[in-house]
């Protein structure tokens, strides 16, 4: 994999990552409070420039995993004034991603997300604590 270019450190990049963080960690706080499993925060700043976090979630059913989406985009849209700029997967229920821009939330039930391995995929990349609460840490 080859490193991204140095980050910007501009004010604007210091508030658009400090958003995409809050971003990360309100949709990490949704999946966790909507029952969803082993919900993970990777931090792919400096791997590369598409993406600044992946929230990574299982849920145990089709009807959780839209509950959770649904929720999800609640939430960023009410306490974010943020709105998911596309999204797949929701119809088969079996992996749905809700893009965001700089923040991309995977919701996997345990098969998919097992074959898919997400986390190995990005194992550079920096887990991030999700506290309790969804607060920035």
């Amino acid at each position: 994999m080859t490193p991204a270019s140095p980050p910007d450190s501009s004010p604007a990049a210091a508030d658009r990552a400090a958003r995409s963080r809050t971003l990360a960690l309100a949709a990490a706080r949704v999946a966790e409070e909507s029952r969803g499993t082993d919900v993970r925060v990777l931090d792919l700043r400096g791997l590369t420039p598409v993406f600044d976090y992946f929230v990574v979630a299982t849920g145990a059913s089709r009807r959780q995993l839209h509950a959770i989406a649904d929720e999800i985009e609640a939430v960023v849209g009410r306490e974010l004034d943020d709105r998911k700029r596309g999204g797949e997967g929701y119809e088969e229920g079996r992996w749905i991603v809700l893009d965001y821009g700089d923040v991309v939330v995977h919701l996997f039930d345990a098969e998919a997300r097992g074959y898919w391995d997400i986390e190995h995929l990005w194992s550079d990349a920096r887990r991030v604590p999700v506290p309790a609460g969804g607060a920035a840490t």
